[in-house]
């Protein structure tokens, strides 16, 4: 089973990203928790964190530092929110 492709990406508040699918399936999924590590870290910062976009060879949310999540993250995390 292939996960769908995101096909939005909007700032919520806070480290909280909505994220839609090409399938329907939306939902706020909050990063605070996840940004640890040389990686992700700097993205504590709000308005670094803010400067996300969609990367559409990717299919996923990317930062100007490199930081990244698979989109099976962000997939799991929205269905999860959805029960």
């Amino acid at each position: 089973m292939s996960i769908p492709t995101i096909v939005s990406a909007e700032y919520v508040s806070d480290y909280v990203i909505r994220i839609g699918f090409d399938d329907g399936a939306m939902g706020d999924v909050d990063l605070e928790q996840e940004l640890w590590g040389d990686v992700f870290s700097p993205l504590k910062d709000i308005e670094l964190f803010k400067q996300f976009e969609l990367n559409q060879d990717l299919h996923t949310v990317v930062w100007p530092t490199g930081a990244d999540f698979a989109p099976e993250f962000f997939y799991e995390r929205v269905c999860a929110n959805r029960r």
